[in-house]
């Protein structure tokens, strides 16, 4: 397995991701509620959006089999409040069949690793407060539930994971 940026020319690697998204909300919030939050266009402007440098700092991460299957994917970027800036993963995937094998661990270690070349000391990721798989990953590797509450959008009770950086690996 081995890590690499999305290709932003391919129009087919940017589908690919937006459609994992859409799984990663079907796995989630169920087939009905997952399959209609967003549209498929949506999806892929979202992509787009983290892969376009005038607009935000962020990374598109694929990860790919030794056959050059895309079978994970994760994108962070440097988010800032009024405190500080910190850095944000949006998304985290990887196909069922490569599961358990360490891929998420090592895409979660990308973002830990480019947050700290930027000088950002602490990560977080928002998500339901339902996906036990994702909250055990991000709790392994140090992660607290700093924050709950509604996503203002679909009523669905969301966990803020949030974890202080060192330079010490994970992958």
């Amino acid at each position: 397995m081995h890590l690499r940026p999305l290709n932003p020319a391919s129009a087919e690697e940017i589908t690919l991701i937006a459609n994992r998204m859409r799984d990663t909300l079907i796995e989630v919030e169920g087939e009905a509620r997952g399959a209609s939050m967003y549209t498929q266009e949506w999806l892929e402007s979202r992509v787009r959006w983290h892969l376009d440098g005038e607009q935000v700092c962020a990374q598109v991460i694929v990860a790919c089999d030794a056959d050059g299957l895309i079978c994970g994917h994760t994108i962070y970027r440097i988010e800032q409040n009024a405190e500080e800036r910190f850095g944000l993963i949006s998304t985290t995937y990887v196909l069922p069949t490569h599961r358990q094998t360490g891929i998420a661990s090592c895409l979660l270690q990308s973002a830990h690793d480019w947050f700290l070349s930027q000088g950002i000391r602490s990560s977080n990721s928002w998500t339901s407060s339902s996906n036990a798989r994702l909250i055990a990953l991000y709790q392994k590797h140090g992660y607290t539930i700093a924050e709950q509450g509604p996503n203002d959008l679909t009523g669905t009770l969301m966990v803020r994971l949030s974890v202080q950086l060192s330079a010490s690996g994970i992958c």
